[in-house]
Parts: C-alpha cells; sequence; structure tokens
C-alpha cells in the first residue's frame, strides 16, 4: 500500500505560520502571568482583594468586542481569557499564601495524609511555610516526616488535622483529647454526626479544637468561589485560629452550627450524589451505550452525562458512608423518591396543570440564584 504523497507546499507553509501563531499565544499567555503576578503583589501590598470581578466583566466585554471584529467567535474568546483569568487568580492566591508565610517556623501533622484530601492539605499547609509530617498507613515509609501510625508523629505540633474516615476521626480525637495534645486540631469530614460526641468531649475537656468541611474536591487549586466550611464545638479560640488559614485564600468561609451541619449536606451532598448515582444507573439500565448516547446529547443531556461521569468515578466506600451514616439521609432520598413520583404522575397526565406548577415552583424557588 503506498504511502501518502508529498505535502501540498502551500499546506505546509500554512502549517509552518500556524505554529508560529501557537507558539506566540503561549508566549503572550506567559507575558500576561507575569503582569498578573506583579498586580497581584501590588494589591497584596495595599491590602486590596485579589479578585475584583467588575474588572473581570469589564474584560470580558472588551474581549467580546474584539473578538467579533477579528472574524472570531465571542463565546470562544471569553472561554479563552476566563481560562487565563483563572490562572491567573490562581498563581495570584498561591504567591499571597505563600508570602504571608503563616505557617512559618510551626510543625503541622496531617493524620491521613496520604489520602487524596490529605495530600491537598500537606500542600496547602506546606504553602503556608509549615513543616509538615505525615501520619498514614499507606504513605511511603521512606520519605523524611512521615508515619505510618499517628502515635508515632510529633504531637507537639502546632496544628493537627484529622483526614480520616469519621468512625476512625472519632477514635483519634477522643485520644487526642487523652493526649491533651496542645496544639490546634480540627477534622474536615463530610459528615458530622458520628464525631459530635468525640468533638464535644475534647473541647469539654480542654482541646483546641474545631471542625472544618472544605466543600471541594482534592483537584482543586484556586478557591475563589469554594467553600470553607466552620463549626464550634465549644473552642471558640479554635474556630478563629481555624479561618486564619484561609484568610489569603480567596474561599469563602462560612461558619455553621454543628448540629446543622449533617442537614445541609443530606441536601448538598447526599441528594446531588443520590440523584447521579440514580441517573447513571437509569442509563446503564437502559441498555444502550454511553458514547452512543453522547453522539447525540443535547446541551442539557451533555452537562448532566459529565457530572454523573465525575460521580461515578468517585470513590464508592467514601460515597456510602455519605449516605449511610448521615442521620438525615434518609430524608434526602425519600424527598428524591417522592419528587420522581410527582414528575410521573404530572407527566402521565392529560391536564398539563401539575407539571407546569412542578416547572413554576422550580423556578419560583431557583429565580434568585446568581443575581
Amino acid at each position: 500500500m503506498a504511502g501518502p504523497g508529498p505535502i501540498d507546499p502551500r499546506l505546509q507553509a500554512l502549517r509552518d505560520e500556524l505554529d508560529q501563531v501557537d507558539a506566540g499565544l503561549i508566549d503572550l499567555a506567559g507575558r500576561r502571568q507575569r503582569i498578573v503576578a506583579e498586580i497581584g503583589r501590588i494589591k497584596q501590598g495595599a491590602g486590596r482583594q485579589l479578585r475584583d470581578f467588575r474588572r473581570e466583566r469589564e474584560v470580558l466585554d472588551r474581549v467580546r468586542g474584539r473578538a467579533e471584529s477579528a472574524g472570531l467567535d465571542p463565546d470562544v474568546a471569553e472561554d479563552l481569557l476566563k481560562r487565563l483569568i483563572d490562572a491567573s487568580l490562581t498563581r495570584q492566591e498561591q504567591d499571597r499564601v505563600r508570602a504571608a508565610g503563616r505557617g512559618e517556623g510551626r510543625q503541622a501533622l496531617v493524620i491521613g495524609g496520604a489520602g487524596l484530601l490529605g495530600q491537598w492539605l500537606v500542600g496547602f499547609l506546606d504553602s503556608q511555610g509549615y513543616a509538615v509530617s505525615v501520619a498514614d498507613p499507606a504513605a511511603d515509609p521512606t520519605l523524611p516526616g512521615t508515619y505510618p501510625d499517628w502515635r508515632q508523629a510529633p504531637l507537639d505540633a502546632e496544628l493537627v488535622v484529622v483526614s480520616t474516615p469519621p468512625k476512625a476521626s472519632a477514635a483519634i480525637i477522643e485520644e487526642l483529647a487523652e493526649r491533651r495534645v496542645p496544639g490546634l486540631v480540627f477534622d474536615v469530614g463530610s459528615i458530622k454526626s458520628p464525631l459530635i460526641p468525640a468533638l464535644r468531649a475534647a473541647a469539654g475537656a480542654g482541646l483546641n479544637i474545631c471542625s472544618i468541611h472544605p466543600m471541594f474536591g482534592p483537584d482543586t487549586q484556586l478557591l475563589s468561589g469554594r467553600h470553607v466550611l466552620l463549626m464550634d464545638v465549644g473552642c471558640r479560640a479554635a474556630v478563629e485560629s481555624a479561618g486564619a488559614l484561609f484568610v489569603d485564600t480567596m474561599a469563602e468561609v462560612v461558619e455553621v452550627a454543628l448540629d446543622q451541619h449533617d442537614r445541609l449536606m443530606a441536601l448538598v451532598l447526599g441528594l446531588s450524589h443520590a440523584l447521579n448515582i440514580a441517573f447513571f444507573t437509569a442509563l446503564v439500565r437502559s441498555g444502550i451505550q454511553a458514547d452512543q448516547l453522547a453522539g447525540i446529547s443535547s446541551t442539557t443531556f451533555k452537562r448532566q452525562l459529565e457530572i454523573a461521569r465525575d460521580v461515578a468515578a468517585e470513590n464508592p466506600d467514601l460515597y456510602h458512608e455519605i449516605q449511610r451514616l448521615n442521620e438525615h439521609g434518609g430524608l434526602a432520598r425519600r424527598a428524591l423518591v417522592e419528587a420522581v413520583e410527582l414528575l410521573s404522575a404530572a407527566s402521565d397526565a392529560d391536564d398539563p396543570a401539575a407539571f407546569t406548577d412542578l416547572m413554576l415552583e422550580g423556578r419560583s424557588y431557583l429565580e434568585g440564584l446568581g443575581r
């Protein structure tokens, strides 16, 4: 079989020109990053916030106008600039955290530091200047500052983070209280019900302890628009100290009542997870291959499919714990079943009034979002 013929010189010339344009785009993006880094340093020196949403909107509107005059789809131009803006904000945020050096000269211990969230916490604390030790039987024991058993780790650290499954976390917190560790202690569990007795007892015993829930995944880099939940378990000073860890980031730190956390998470996590598990389970049971559906997907289906794929890739044991250990989880799942039954009845009815009512109720409930 004959190989491909010689490349048309005109095509090769255009490819060479395209390569030069691509290289120029990368160079310009790098130059933009350097300018943004300097802007970040000036803002930090002046005590100004990193993110200016009005300025971003002005930049995006100007770029859309420039794209139209250049014959480029404005949506493509805006998407490109948004990605560059996010990259710039990430660099500014990381530079600010490093420059603040709030952990300089201090030690931190992350129990469960070999897990995905544990690794994120190790990197986050390291960027603040903490000398971070990891206690985790799954960690590489040849690495310095790594311990297979947390009891062998330096418990006199200024900060001890418990990033382990709920039942294990409760037992660790109880023992930390018995040992009267001197530093700030907090857990990062997504479910608090199994921990509440241990957390409150530890605070009552004099431990400098609170509870945290980072509302983002371990692959997160930019904390702008991300939420970190703080819970007072009986030691106000611990809440203030834990919140200070995020003061140099753009994370939104929100304090919630410890007793209310799991009720909220039953909807924010449990219901959303259950909805997507039910979604992809229905697709599996349909007998139609995912790639066939994706090949003819609507915009809404494509977005839902992407979310469902991310959920399906998560740790099943963790997601099972989120469902099983949350005492409010059953209420959320029953609400989902009831909603599906209402939808089925409204869809099967000849009169569209009930279906319309569901749509209008949802519109009224959601209309204030994003404003």
